[in-house]
């Protein structure tokens, strides 16, 4: 099929590459201001205790938590002052009334926790009004400028002025990261390649496949919610997989002519049908990864799934499109505009060489290697074993962000730290309720619980305490609210920040499973369909097992922990994001299989041709180890340029699938790999013989193209 295409591509090369980049002017109107169209939240399941609360509470009183605080703070009045009230009530009383549900000042509750030690400035509750975070973001930005336009000092703190400073600080860290990765990738591209020409054929790849995946999530958000967040997914898989595809095949497509030198266009046609069938795989085992995210309730993941698979889509037909046609077009001017001081040997058919020996030389002493370095990943991997778990406050933006210095005001001048949770009680008379809130007051830890709103025989309470929102003991005491039996005949439902952590974690947990099962039956079918034995497929996991868990261990040591926080300029939390591991795990997964595929099908085409394991891996790593290093060092620029964000989920996403990238495109493929593979042997190429027969006949296999090759089958039992 690949092959047929690549026949077709020859022959309407120019035609093929006209439409290519058509369709990409239109896919760029189409994503202009993709972002300001997508959604602020999606990070809550519908089906929780939390996410039930808040819809009973809202739709029985309308939102009454706590979702912004604006402090008001002047140097010279007090917030007792008659002045000071009059200017608060009167900017309040400016707030349009359909954007808000409640506003609870320090002058309706005479709560003492409501203005500062320092008496300069006092805290206002506001709730806002709509049916989504989406509804309260365009709320939040409705009245944020009236409340400012006092002319008293207002800075604002709660979880929607830190979701707002977020959204900013993501569009600005998007745009860092193409503008500081691009000249990287172009310059790196032109020590690879050694030629102009070539060096830009990544780039073209990676314009094309970002324009077309900010079209096709465009498209989308006309038909559910996508998060903001998707955008900058897109960027990370989209650009660096285009860039790895285009590697791939212009090395491919060059080692192609130094074969047929007088026939550029069959060097085409094997390109294709060698590398690339190698993309094809390795996009659909990245995008089956993917699309392991879209088993979760939440939409921010699930968004983050379609930014991936529309990435890894669009990449994989940008490589198999407008590239192949630009090189049909180019032919052996690919090399043109060479860079003289760049120039060296190359011997790009070479079966011998630095790659090729340090596989000999792991083969000799496999199990001291196997062990040395899975001892090694597994020691790197161990903080990962204390990580503490939490979501995402006021930390997660850099110092001199406005929520982050509010949230501190908060927390340094008005006492110590409160969090909050709603507690509604449906079907309970009066002196249940008051029997009830004895109960929860003695939770231990539990400052206060007082009502908030009354309906019928519906009741509002508030519960607080000391602490952060996120810490393990907040969540620990939600568990124990929880725990307070409510009268008989009542029912009584937590909700609140510290109840939607605890509630994520408990929805990611009955989740996980299903992801994990997705990802590993795809990628079982996928690998095996591509190199025809089952033994590889289940080495590929465990590989990657190794190498995710390792960056996994490095992230907790960094983030959680907070070694290097002043190196890397973020505030620790003391725990990790619980969404950033999921969504690591199927980036991570996706990539380190996209290696494997580049690696295994060389080898594979060694295998066929000679029949001899060694010669295969080592030929195989010698064949791509200097593309896949290549190709790592692209990506992790790529990647590693979101480390320079302010937003910590996003630093931590750079820098541990920087981690990840490197150690599986050094340590796993060039020591790991090969010793496992010289310890299985013949072993490596198992399937059953009727799976085995099966793929001799209907099997994607790349034929090395020389006239000598064989076919050698699979090893088969049974």
């Amino acid at each position: 099929m690949i092959e047929r295409w690549g026949g077709v591509v020859v022959r309407r090369a120019l035609a093929v590459l006209l439409v290519g980049l058509g369709v990409t002017a239109i896919a760029m109107i189409a994503g202009v201001g993709l972002e300001d169209k997508l959604s602020a939240g999606g990070f809550d399941d519908p089906a929780t205790e939390s996410s039930k609360e808040l819809s009973a509470e809202r739709e029985t009183f309308g939102n009454q938590s706590i979702d912004v605080i604006a402090i008001f703070t002047s140097e010279d009045e007090s917030a007792t002052d008659a002045s000071f009230r009059a200017e608060v009530e009167s900017t309040l009383a400016a707030v349009p009334d359909d954007e808000v549900t409640a506003i609870t000042t320090y002058y309706d509750t005479q709560d003492p926790a409501m203005v500062s030690e320092d008496g300069h400035a006092t805290a206002v509750y506001i709730s806002l009004a709509g049916d989504s975070q989406n509804d309260f973001m365009d709320s939040y930005d409705a009245i944020r400028p009236t409340i400012e336009e006092s002319a008293l000092d207002v800075d604002f703190a709660g979880a929607y002025a830190v979701y707002s400073d977020v959204n900013d600080h993501t569009k600005e860290d998007l745009l860092l990261a193409e503008i500081v990765s691009l000249p990287f990738v172009l310059l790196l591209s032109l020590i690879i390649f050694r030629s102009v020409t070539a060096a830009l054929l990544p780039l073209l790849v990676g314009v094309v496949t970002v324009l077309g995946a900010r079209a096709a999530i465009a498209g989308l958000n006309e038909i559910t919610e996508v998060s903001i967040f998707a955008p900058n997914i897109i960027t990370l898989i989209g650009l660096g997989l285009s860039i790895d595809y285009a590697l791939f095949m212009v090395s491919r497509f060059r080692e192609e002519i130094a074969l047929h030198p007088d026939d550029t266009r069959f060097a085409l046609v094997r390109t294709m049908a060698t590398a690339g069938r190698t993309v094809m795989f390795s996009a659909l085992t990245v995008a089956a990864a993917m699309s392991s995210l879209l088993v979760f309730p939440q939409g921010f993941l699930k968004s983050i799934g379609y930014g991936g698979i529309a990435a890894v889509v669009v990449a994989m037909i940008a490589a198999l499109t407008v590239l192949p046609a630009t090189l049909a077009l180019l032919g052996k001017r690919v090399d043109s505009i060479r860079i003289p001081f760049l120039q060296r040997a190359a011997a790009v058919d070479s079966d011998h060489g630095w790659w090729s020996r340090l596989a000999q030389g792991v083969m000799r002493r496999p199990v001291l290697v196997a062990v040395g370095v899975i001892a090694a990943l597994l020691v790197v991997a161990s903080p990962f074993l204390g990580v503490k778990w939490g979501s995402v406050d006021y930390r997660v933006l850099p110092a001199d962000a406005a929520a982050h210095q509010a949230a501190e005001r908060l927390n340094d001048e008005f006492g110590a730290e409160r969090s909050t949770a709603n507690v509604l009680i449906e079907g309970a008379d009066a002196t249940e309720v008051s029997t009830y809130a004895e109960a929860l007051r003695q939770v231990e830890g539990v400052v206060d619980v007082r009502p908030v709103q009354e309906s019928g025989d519906t009741t509002l309470l508030r519960a607080s305490w000391e602490g952060n929102s996120q810490s393990e003991d907040s969540q620990d005491l939600v568990r124990d609210l929880r725990d307070v039996p409510s009268p008989d005949g009542t029912t009584a439902l937590v909700g609140g920040l510290t109840a939607d952590t605890v509630d994520l974690a408990a929805s990611v947990k009955s989740h996980l499973p299903w992801m994990g099962l997705i990802v590993v039956s795809v990628m079982l079918v996928l690998l095996f369909l591509a190199f025809g034995s089952l033994v590889l497929p289940v080495k590929a996991v465990a590989m990657n097992f190794f190498s995710i868990t390792a960056s996994f261990g490095v992230v907790t040591w960094i983030f959680s922990d907070g070694h290097l926080a002043d190196l890397l300029g973020f505030t620790s939390s003391g725990f990790l994001d619980l969404t950033n591991p999921i969504v690591m795990l199927a980036v991570l997964f996706g990539l380190s299989m996209d290696y494997e595929v580049f690696l295994l099908s060389r080898v594979r085409e060694q295998w066929d041709a000679t029949g001899d394991n060694e010669l295969a891996v080592a030929t195989g790593l010698q064949k791509t180890g200097r593309i896949i290093t290549s190709a790592a060092l692209l990506l992790g620029i790529v990647i590693g340029a979101f480390s320079l964000s302010g937003v910590v989920f996003m630093k931590m996403l750079g820098i541990g699938m920087l981690i990840a990238l490197l150690v599986d495109a050094t340590v796993v493929r060039a020591l790991l790999v090969p010793a496992t593979m010289k310890l299985l042997g013949r072993w490596n190429w198992w399937a059953p013989g009727p799976l085995a027969r099966w793929w001799e006949r209907h099997g994607f296999r790349e034929e090395s193209g020389r006239p000598d090759a064989r076919s050698e089958e699979p090893l088969r039992v049974g």
